[in-house]
């Protein structure tokens, strides 16, 4: 568990929806261009000045509608489909082979095949569990907590707050243990606190949604009723004492290192020693607490609520996280509520999609390791350092004759540019499954196994050097991610390939596209959050007051434009989208920039009637092209980061001259902010 959230370029897809979908001919255009991008794709009744991301996508939008097992379809769903279709193939060759015993093509295998395999998961039913929910029902009193709940974080069933380790902010050479908030079953604390018609719809769709799971559990309607209700009122107390999503983007607010000591200070109900123990951390000194607030929240529970509420809370919880591997019945009442009704996606996708989601979850680097010796040459690789390189130089010069910036603050915004850390295709080192058992048993049991292993691989960091070397996504992920503690920005096989990045494709597309991906994971090192951090990825403040301010000021502009965006009245909450939108509007500035250095003394091409700046735009744009449900476009407003996409194409471009020129965009058009331009990292 990670208390900070790396900065990430892709939308997260929700659930099960990064899985492979048949693909139709237009899609395999999409992936197969060579040349750059479809016109097909473009909608020429749209003015580019008006709505960009409408005359870049309308096209693209048209013909390609949602696919029932999906909640969003875009050029990353596309890319991610092909990924797990490699995968798949993989999966299907490791499940049928006689692999040496211990290795990773017998472990992928195996998880595979009991995921698989719907007899022996329905022949299984609840045994798996049965134990723990006699743990549960053994519980007399408060004093049992400590027990069960290490029980359940030791699985990563994170009840009531999370437990793991997490780099020590100010001292990024060191592992520290950290607790977090955590215990919730809808997807964010706004959603037990919030007042609107729809909020108070969901939470009374979420009470039902779990006496319809303890029914399949053996209670009758009446008790599951009553425990749904109590469980819900548990968890409200909870989520009002939980940080919100933008609160928690503060680093030094959820920076809060004490001993053990200080921290039963906070909850003297709770044995935090014998919860150590039982964790695995017996000699535990000190750590970070990310919410003290929380923790005392734990202290009021643990003195108020009835044990019988608390039994309720662990059983539900317990189901709640293994719904999935357990009997169909389970599966699909999960998938009808966080699916069906919270994210608007009409279908289950098959299993063998779901599997393969789900090995690459359990065993993604030793899938990973398979799939990058067959599907990523190293070619791609160098390609994507040398545009890296390109770019970074770029932000560079921007840095050097950055007219905002003193002299002192220029100088460790250089060095922290200098330090920065790159990974690119698949790590260096492998991560060793040698201590997860893995077997063709019912796929519940693998599953907890491989949890098991999980949190004991993060739990034996705490207190230990950090290991650079480690990965933070799969290499087969469509994504990229800047981790500002360790200074670094990381950008996995599977996103290095079209439309993202075609080593054949026109360059001003590649930039516009990749490059501006990679520009934009860089700026996270300088956004709101990233700025905080210094050349060695510590909490530090290498500013100076003055230009704190002015950065400050600069990124207002930001936040207040992406709050002014709004979706059939959902507002966007620019606080919470700010490092995202920040690093979009930076990434593409020095990706053009990067660009029209790298076509010095070249000749100009004007291609499909686009010349080479439209082409870079539009590069950008259509990476964005995405239809999604209104269903999943509320959760996102609410809990994503990440703007929806038709306003992180319009929001950065609408603050570019670059862009208004390209298309010959007046002030008076809504692509063209003028006086309301935001400007952070740009000239």
């Amino acid at each position: 568990m990670r208390r900070f959230l790396i900065t990430i370029i892709a939308i997260t897809f929700a659930g099960c929806a990064s899985q492979p979908q048949t693909q139709t001919p237009a899609t395999a255009r999409a992936v197969a261009s060579t040349t750059g991008f479809d016109i097909a794709n473009l909608d020429r009744a749209a003015n580019a000045c008006t709505d960009f991301y409408q005359f870049a996508n309308g096209g693209w939008l048209k013909t390609h509608p949602i696919p029932a097992a999906y909640s969003r379809w875009g050029n990353f769903s596309v890319v991610d489909v092909n990924n797990q279709q490699k995968m798949h193939t993989i999966l299907e060759e490791a499940a049928k082979a006689q692999a040496p015993a211990g290795s990773d093509q017998q472990k992928v295998g195996d998880y595979y095949a009991s995921c698989m395999d719907e007899k022996a998961i329905a022949r299984a039913g609840l045994e798996p569990i049965r134990a723990d929910l006699g743990r549960v029902n053994a519980v007399r009193s408060t004093t049992d907590l400590p027990q069960i709940l290490a029980r359940f974080h030791s699985f990563r069933i994170p009840v009531v707050f999370a437990f793991g380790s997490t780099q020590d902010f100010k001292n990024t050479d060191q592992v520290v243990a950290s607790i977090s908030q955590a215990g919730l079953g809808l997807p964010d604390r706004d959603y037990y606190t919030k007042e609107d018609p729809k909020s108070k719809e969901i939470r009374v769709r979420y009470v039902q949604h779990i006496s319809r799971m303890l029914q399949l559990l053996g209670a009758d309607q009446n008790d599951a009723q009553s425990q749904a209700r109590n469980i819900m009122d548990f968890e409200t107390k909870l989520a009002q004492s939980s940080m919100t999503n933008v609160q928690l983007r503060d680093p030094v607010a959820t920076y809060n290192k004490m001993t053990t000591t200080e921290l039963q200070a906070l909850a003297p109900s709770f044995s935090w020693p014998e919860y150590f123990a039982a964790v695995g951390v017996p000699a535990l000194q000190s750590l970070v607490v990310g919410q003290p607030e929380f923790v005392r929240e734990l202290e009021r529970r643990v003195n108020t609520t009835p044990v019988d509420t608390w039994k309720s809370y662990l059983r539900w919880n317990l189901i709640n996280y293994e719904a999935s591997k357990l009997p169909k019945e389970f599966e699909e009442a999960d998938f009808d509520f966080y699916h069906r009704y919270l994210e608007g996606t009409k279908e289950m996708l098959p299993r063998w999609k779901r599997c393969t989601a789900a090995t690459d979850a359990a065993l993604g680097e030793g899938l990973g390791r398979l799939w990058t010796q067959r599907y990523f040459p190293e070619s791609a690789k160098a390609q994507a350092l040398d545009m890296v390189h390109n770019i970074m130089r770029a932000l560079r010069e921007d840095i050097t004759t950055l007219a905002w910036m003193s002299p002192e603050t220029r100088q460790q915004a250089l060095a922290k540019l200098d330090a920065f850390g790159l990974k690119i295709g698949y790590p260096e080192k492998w991560r060793d499954y040698s201590a997860m058992s893995i077997s063709k048993q019912p796929y519940v049991y693998n599953a907890l196994v491989a949890n098991h292993f999980e949190f004991g691989r993060d739990r034996n960091k705490i207190d230990k050097p950090v290991d650079r070397a480690e990965w933070l996504m799969t290499p087969p992920t469509v994504n990229a991610y800047n981790n500002p503690p360790m200074n670094e920005i990381v950008f996995p096989a599977g996103i290095l390939q079209p439309p993202f990045y075609d080593p054949n494709a026109d360059e001003a597309y590649n930039y516009g596209g990749m490059g501006a991906v990679i520009g934009h994971e860089i700026i996270h090192g300088f956004d709101d959050q990233g700025r905080q951090f210094d050349l060695h990825g510590n909490l530090a403040d290498w500013w100076s007051a003055e230009d704190k301010q002015r950065f400050i000021d600069r990124a207002k502009c930001v936040s207040d434009q992406f709050s002014s965006y709004d979706l059939a009245g959902e507002h966007m909450t620019g606080d919470l989208v700010l490092g995202e939108s920040i690093a979009d509007l930076g990434g593409l500035q020095i990706a053009y920039a990067a660009y029209q250095k790298s076509q010095e003394g070249k000749p100009r091409q004007v291609i499909d009637g686009f010349t080479p700046e439209q082409r870079f735009f539009l590069g950008w744009a259509q990476v964005w092209a995405e239809n999604s449900t209104k269903e999943s476009q509320r959760l996102q407003i609410t809990t994503d980061p990440h703007p929806l996409s038709r306003f992180r194409v319009n929001g950065p471009l609408s603050n570019m001259p670059e862009f208004a020129a390209a298309f010959g965009c007046n002030t008076a058009e809504a692509m063209v902010r003028d006086a309301k331009r935001c400007n952070v990292w740009g000239q």
